[in-house]
This record gives structure tokens, C-alpha cells and sequence, in this order.
């Protein structure tokens, strides 16, 4: 693979991957907002973000394939000039979205004692816990559905909608979680909550969007059985990857658990910090995912060869750079999360 100073795919990569960041960090976003404000609040609060933010974290993280099945999908039917079906598989992905949401807000409200008491939280931050998790996975569906709009909005070349209502969202949850945490005084309950409410407005915005969308193209936003079994056996590879990478991050809380409280919060900090790069990284990926997907729909197999190995070179760049970003900024970022 030779290495070129330029091509002429980096302007293109530039634009989908850039907007692409914001709605990439929007969870890790949220997260590291919570640790932030919660983290006055004492260990015990932070500890109990600690375990439920890293389940959370990893239950919608294992349903990331409705962004990234969607986005190939629709970007091959953008290539082939066919805008009515992306669109159609569009809305497929957000009713799919829902039905999966829903059924996880339902196991999760019941479920939160059981898997905490999984993760090893103590005694003492077990009802943190608990009370984050449940409150906080009453916002599945949105975030899921949110997850199918970025995942048509970028095979539909379309990064900028997503980055604009990304940061709008987040503005909206620091805010939220500010006045319910120190003016209302809800305590650790006040930032779950502000999460939800910012996850249902950016749910809302996706929706609106992709509704003006399928009136100018004429698709039907009707659910059909066949194309939401058909992405779910997509998204069922892709969850089975996710997944076995996960294990490995839920099982490193675990054991910071059992550990100690002040143990499980600094994992939790350094854990998010690690995942918001990580997902920062992602942005390539989306920009690969669009790029190659329109360009094999339009039947251009050498450009998308191209301009996947492009985007090769761009992730070991983009990598490195992050590594020594980290390594300088080390000594300051604990302090920012703690009293």
C-alpha cells in the first residue's frame, strides 16, 4: 500500500468524516458530562455511575449495528440513483429501532438489581447504581432510534444534520443535568434524567428530518416484516463481534468493582476518556462505510479499492496522533473529573 501525500479522496473523507465526530461522541459525551457533575457529588454517586455507565455504555454499544448496517445499505442505493429506497431502508432501520428499544427498557427496569449486583458494585453504591440504570435505560428507544437516523443520514452523504443536532443534544443534557443536579437538588437521579430528556428531543429532530425526507421522495414509512428481518440478521453478525470485545471492557469493571469504590471511579474516568477517542477514530470508518458503499453502488469497484486504502493510512495517522494527545494531557485530566 503506497502512502501518497494527497489523493483525491481526502477532500471527501474530510467531509463525512469531520461533522461525523459529533454525532460519534454524543453516549461518551453524555457519560464524561455525568462523571463530571456527579464526581462533586462524592465517590459513592461516581462510584454508582461507574458500573451503570459501563453497562449502559456496553448495552447500547452491542446495537451500534443499526448505524452501521443501515449506513452501507442506504449508501449503495444513493450510488445506484435510487433515493426512494434509501430512504425506504431508512425508516426500516428506525422502526427496527424502536422495537429493540423498547423490549431493552423493559428488561432493563426489571433486571437493574440483578446486573448490578453482577457488576460487584458494594453495598454502599449498589442503590447509586441502580437508580442511574433505571432511569437512564428509559431512554433506549430514543437512543437507538438515533442510532438508525445517523446510520441513513450518513450513507445519505449527509454528516452535517447529524453533527448539528449531536451538539445541540449535548448542550441540552449539560444543562438539563446542571439545573436538576444542583438546583433541584435530584442528586445522582437528576443526571440520568437529563440524559433521557436530551436522547428523546435528538430522537424527535432525527424523526422530523427523516419525515421530510420520505414526503419529498414519495417512500412509504410503513414497517415491513421482510426488511426488518433482514436487518436484523445483519445486525445479528455485527452484534456477536461487538459483543465479544465487550465482555472485556464490562469485565474490567467488574473487577475494579471488587476492588474498591475509589478503584471502580478512577477505571470509570479513564474508561470514558478512552472511549470517546476510540469512537473519535470511528468517524474513518463512517467515512470509509459512505464513500465505498455509494461508490460499489454506483459501479465504481477500483475507486472504492482506492478509497478504502486511503482511509487505511488516514486511521494509523489519526491513531497516533490521539496516543501523544493522551500521553501530554495526562497529568490534567483526573482533576477535571474530581473535586
Amino acid at each position: 500500500m503506497r502512502i501518497h501525500r494527497h489523493t483525491e479522496h481526502d477532500r471527501e473523507i474530510l467531509r463525512l468524516a469531520v461533522p461525523a465526530l459529533g454525532a460519534l461522541a454524543a453516549e461518551p459525551l453524555y457519560i464524561l458530562a455525568d462523571t463530571a457533575i456527579v464526581g462533586h457529588l462524592g465517590t459513592r454517586p461516581l462510584s454508582g455511575l461507574a458500573v451503570a455507565g459501563s453497562v449502559l455504555t456496553s448495552a447500547f454499544t452491542v446495537f451500534n449495528f443499526l448505524a452501521y448496517a443501515t449506513t452501507g445499505a442506504v449508501a449503495r442505493h444513493v450510488g445506484a440513483r435510487n433515493p426512494r429506497a434509501a430512504v425506504e431502508q431508512g425508516i426500516e432501520g428506525l422502526w427496527l429501532a424502536v422495537v429493540i428499544g423498547a423490549a431493552l427498557l423493559v428488561t432493563g427496569v426489571v433486571a437493574a438489581p440483578l446486573v448490578i449486583d453482577a457488576m460487584g458494585a458494594s453495598r454502599v453504591v449498589h442503590p447509586y447504581a441502580v437508580t442511574y440504570l433505571r432511569i437512564s435505560i428509559l431512554g433506549s428507544p430514543a437512543m437507538l432510534l438515533t442510532f438508525a437516523a445517523t446510520g441513513f443520514l450518513r450513507g445519505w452523504q449527509d454528516t452535517r444534520t447529524t453533527l448539528f443536532i449531536a451538539v445541540a443534544q449535548n448542550v441540552l443534557n449539560l444543562a438539563l443535568e446542571l439545573v436538576l443536579v444542583y438546583v433541584v437538588h435530584l442528586g445522582i437521579a437528576g443526571s440520568a434524567w437529563g440524559t433521557v430528556l436530551a436522547q428523546y428531543v435528538a430522537a424527535g429532530a432525527y424523526t422530523a428530518v427523516i419525515a421530510r425526507l420520505a414526503r419529498r421522495e414519495r417512500a412509504s414509512a410503513r414497517p415491513r416484516a421482510a426488511g426488518m428481518r433482514a436487518g436484523a440478521r445483519v445486525g445479528g453478525r455485527l452484534m456477536v463481534r461487538t459483543a465479544s470485545l465487550l465482555v472485556a471492557f464490562l469485565v474490567s469493571t467488574a473487577i475494579a468493582s471488587r476492588l474498591g469504590d475509589a478503584q471502580v471511579a478512577a477505571h470509570q474516568i479513564a474508561f470514558q476518556i478512552w472511549t470517546l477517542l476510540a469512537l473519535c477514530l470511528d468517524a474513518l470508518a463512517i467515512a470509509a462505510q459512505a464513500m465505498v458503499g455509494k461508490l460499489l453502488g454506483a459501479g465504481h469497484s477500483d475507486q472504492a479499492r482506492s478509497a478504502a486504502d486511503r482511509m487505511m493510512q488516514w486511521g494509523l495517522f489519526t491513531g497516533c496522533a490521539f496516543a501523544a494527545m493522551l500521553v501530554v494531557a495526562r497529568p490534567w485530566l483526573p482533576s477535571i473529573f474530581t473535586g
